[in-house]
């Protein structure tokens, strides 16, 4: 396997607009998951660099300028949109090198948050409360929207940008200002999306980012006085946690958490195309995706001939080094995900799931360098079932059969989670009908996934989440509404 070697490059952290090394001196290098080769040196900030970096928000919004100026907001917006589009092929590299995603979905992902920046800069210009006129003849209401303040953005690892400006986009477009603290392992593309905005106009202090151990910054940052929102993506047991600690000052927080979504084919779906989606559902970016299909629901009498369907095109899956054309699944993110995922696959067999393919580490050359896993199957799931009901995060999928669609909704309710789901039916009735039934908060029909419709807002129900990002919701997120009651005589 090639390793792509490329001298690491050594970060420092974002605070008003200036670049500053650590005054703890310590760093943390990232390892390429594939072949371990140096990617990045991140700086660990102190809590001393923590409060400046929330100081410099806190005075950026507080000054006015930026909150009040939505031609600018919008022109930093298209600008830093532009300029992602123009270092796409460099930024999709580094996403390569510090998640380990094939480089195919690091282009999805870089011209995904490139379009986010766009529809943000066009939904600032567009900002606008309500006037209530007809009430009384000597009285105006006012419904105006003004932004929540400073913003703390908590970002993982495994689509690092997306969520990122998921985030950023929303929050800058209604005139807040943010610090932003991602995963240690994705610091880096995290550092060079904060230049692009920088270089793209926004005033000192508007985005800063820092990096350090979450037991410190992550922490901090949600219980400092001077924030006045969180924003979190991650799991459902650290989302909950990081609630309990910003309610002592009684912080808005949005959260995108865990997933366990269910992907349902009936026996009228077009079965070639379900099976292309259920692949895509489960496998995209090593199954490391909240959203992802891992609960493959199958009708009873399309069974077997959809699992030798199934099976065949996994089977064709090529996994190797994701900077290579043709790789269709790379490494897990780290050693310890990797842990995690074998700890499921000797779960599932315990519990007496039929293990169909896969289920182990790839060790031999050239993936003995690597964090690597073999795409995995297992049959006769029940949804009591601990594979069936947490979140692996990996490539692993459940499928269990059902025979009739008051059973399949019944299977795929029973979950803690509702971030998404899929179904599959050529039956436009059977397809209303679970559309309105399924507690989840993306339905994807006939398809998983975006479809080619952009921008639609992502969250969960159930414990996947409060709130929505992307869309004019993603936008509601970062204001506060203000009624005016005015008396003109």
């Amino acid at each position: 396997m090639t390793t792509n070697e490329v001298t690491p490059k050594r970060y420092s952290l974002l605070i008003n607009g200036e670049w500053r090394e650590a005054s703890s001196g310590e760093t943390s290098t990232r390892l390429n998951p594939a072949d371990q080769s140096p990617v990045a040196v991140l700086p660990m900030a102190t809590e001393g660099e923590l409060d400046a970096a929330v100081a410099a928000a806190r005075a950026a919004f507080d000054a006015g300028a930026w909150s009040g100026s939505v031609a600018q907001r919008a022109a930093v917006l298209r600008t830093a949109g532009a300029k992602i589009r123009a270092e796409a092929q460099d930024l999709a590299q580094l996403l390569v090198r510090e998640v380990g995603k094939p480089l195919g979905e690091a282009m999805i992902e870089i011209f995904m948050i490139a379009s986010i920046c766009d529809a943000y800069a066009s939904m600032a210009e567009n900002l606008h409360g309500r006037v209530v006129g007809n009430a009384s003849p000597t009285a105006l209401g006012l419904i105006m929207k003004e932004p929540v303040g400073v913003v703390a953005a908590i970002t993982p690892w495994n689509w690092p940008l997306l969520l990122l400006l998921r985030k950023v986009g929303g929050a800058l477009a209604a005139g807040c200002t943010m610090v932003a603290r991602p995963s240690i392992l994705t610091g880096a593309s995290t550092y060079e999306i904060a230049r692009i905005f920088t270089e793209a106009g926004a005033p000192p202090g508007v985005l800063n980012v820092v990096t350090g151990a979450a037991n410190l910054i992550g922490e901090k940052l949600v219980q400092h006085p001077g924030v006045d929102k969180v924003c979190f993506t991650g799991s459902t047991a650290v989302g909950k946690h990081i609630m309990e600690l910003a309610s002592h000052d009684a912080k808005r927080v949005s959260l995108e958490l865990g997933g366990k979504s269910p992907n349902i084919v009936f026996a009228d779906a077009n079965l070639e195309a379900a099976v292309g989606g259920a692949v895509i559902a489960c496998y995209l970016n090593c199954g490391q995706t909240c959203s992802a299909g891992t609960r493959l629901l199958l009708e009873r009498g399309i069974h077997d001939s959809f699992m030798e369907m199934l099976v065949g095109g996994i089977r064709g899956m090529k996994v190797g080094d994701p900077m290579e054309a043709g790789t269709n699944i790379g490494p897990l993110v780290s050693e310890e995900q990797l842990r995690t995922v074998q700890s499921y696959v000797d779960i599932g067999i315990r519990e007496g799931a039929k293990l169909v393919l896969g289920g182990k580490r790839l060790t031999d050359p050239p993936y003995d360098k690597g964090f690597f896993f073999e795409p995995t199957v297992f049959d006769e799931v029940r949804n009591d079932m601990r594979i069936a009901r947490e979140e692996i995060f990996g490539p692993v999928l459940t499928v269990t059969t059902f025979d009739d669609a008051d059973q399949a909704m019944s299977i795929a309710n029973d979950n803690i989670y509702g971030l998404a789901a899929g179904i599959w039916s050529s039956d436009l009735g059977k397809c209303m009908r679970f559309i309105r039934g399924l507690k989840a908060g993306s339905v994807y029909v006939n398809c998983y996934y975006d479809c080619g419709v952009p921008n639609l807002p992502f969250g969960g129900y159930k414990q996947s989440g409060i709130g929505r990002e992307e869309g004019i919701e993603g936008l509601e997120l970062f204001l506060e509404t203000k009624s005016v009651h005015m008396n003109h005589g």
